[in-house]
């Protein structure tokens, strides 16, 4: 069944945030630190919570906007951001909605536990989402847990089943990161996966 805002709000308020890691996930850090770094644009963040990764590419000069389902989610990201001086709006919105208010809007779009959040029976929306709000040859680029646990959220994934569901992208990176998080090691993907021209 479809996880609603108020489930995300109550976990906010709760405290039962355990996939918010307190900062940047350490692959984006290297990522935006490498020789070829993606090139600043416009970026949406689908399910930026506090707004660590989203604050992150704002500092590195990306034009930022994030979307998460929970209100204090929103307002603490917005609360950062104006406490770090940083350009970067945050939303609250449903994501599966966003194409109507923000279609090809985006030269990136960021993931990063949001796929693992939603129902899987969503995740062919989900892509469907992505590909609408990008402009022509805008990129994913996501950070993907592929855990194999039962149940969830966060629910499970495989490299293959990324790699089935974004076949309007071409891989322009697929690489298991040396620096995730411990509870996350040997369990990532980070990839960036540039959206095909449609007459391709």
């Amino acid at each position: 069944m479809p996880l609603t805002s108020e489930f995300w709000e109550e976990r906010y308020q709760d405290g039962t945030t355990r996939w918010d890691l307190g900062q940047p996930a350490p692959p984006f850090v290297t990522l935006l630190n490498a020789p070829n770094a993606p090139k600043p644009g416009r970026v949406a963040v689908l399910g930026s919570g506090r707004g660590h990764d989203a604050l992150l590419f704002a500092d590195r000069g990306f034009d930022v906007v994030g979307f998460d389902f929970a209100p204090s989610a929103v307002q603490e990201a917005t609360v950062a951001a104006r406490s770090r001086q940083l350009s970067a709006q945050f939303l609250q919105r449903d994501i599966f909605e966003l194409e109507n208010e923000f279609a090809a809007s985006f030269d990136y779009v960021l993931e990063h536990t949001c796929y693992c959040a939603i129902d899987p029976s969503l995740r062919s929306d989900y892509v469907q989402v992505v590909q609408k709000i990008l402009r022509p040859g805008g990129e994913l680029i996501g950070l993907f847990w592929a855990h194999s646990r039962p149940e969830g959220p966060p629910f499970g994934t495989t490299l293959e089943e990324i790699k089935q569901r974004f076949t309007a992208f071409e891989p322009v990176l697929i690489m298991q990161p040396e620096n995730s998080v411990d509870s996350r090691k040997d369990e990532e993907y980070l990839v960036r996966f540039r959206l095909k021209n449609q007459m391709d």
